[in-house]
């Protein structure tokens, strides 16, 4: 139960840090879509560092079903802990963003009509979720899960402007974004197809670790 408890609590505030600085991002640079791009970069940066730092010992700092998947798929995680895991990274994607609405004084349910369908965008967060996922296993399985924090923050921080999809490497806070017509929102018709190249992108992680990093992860090495 304190796993699962970490792993809401730590999803919720990372989209409140997702959600909630891209709406600042909006009124602080109104006319300035290139810098309200680079706040929400670095705001989202930020806050992943340190909820990776705040419960990474409580729960392994999943915060991602790509992330957990991989871990039963590459590492010791149990089965059984799979779906626990999921449902409450979704729960705690949704709830952060509409904490993130709220403290805005917006809805706190306003669908996204941002249009994110198309097949570059598909692309990218394919590309996304593959590094990623190779980025944390590639640390977990040569002993250097304690750089977790800062690798990961970095990456997703400059795949908001390597991508084209601005990231987007995480099927739950895909969900979360849905519940935000905001700055960092997806509209729910775009969803499903950025989630289906996420596990696209973790398939291709998968044997990419396997293959470069064939090695069992040292016992007892935490994911992050």
């Amino acid at each position: 139960m304190r796993k699962l408890v970490a792993e809401f609590a730590g999803t919720a505030l990372l989209l409140i840090g997702v959600v909630g600085s891209g709406i600042m991002a909006e009124r602080l640079s109104p006319a300035d879509v290139g810098l309200q791009l680079f706040q929400n970069a670095a705001a989202t940066a930020g806050v992943l560092y340190a909820v990776i730092l705040m419960f990474g010992p409580a729960s392994g700092a999943h915060f991602n079903p790509a992330v957990t998947l991989a871990d039963w798929a590459l590492g010791d995680f149990p089965r059984r802990h799979i779906v626990p895991y999921v449902v409450v990274q979704v729960a705690g994607a949704v709830t952060g963003t509409v904490l993130a609405n709220l403290m805005f004084d917006l809805d706190a349910v306003d669908w996204s009509s941002r249009d994110r369908s198309a097949g570059h965008l598909w692309l990218g967060v394919a590309i996304a979720t593959a590094g990623l996922v190779v980025l944390i296993f590639s640390l977990v399985r040569t002993g250097r899960a304690r750089h977790a924090a800062g690798a990961v923050a970095a990456y997703i921080g400059g795949a908001y402007y390597f991508t084209s999809s601005t990231s987007f490497a995480n099927p739950a806070v895909t969900v979360g974004r849905m519940f935000s017509d905001t700055f960092a929102g997806i509209e729910p018709s775009s969803a499903p197809m950025f989630i289906v190249m996420q596990i696209a992108g973790l398939v291709a992680a998968l044997a990419l670790i396997r293959f470069v990093y064939p090695q069992d992860k040292p016992a007892g090495t935490p994911v992050s």
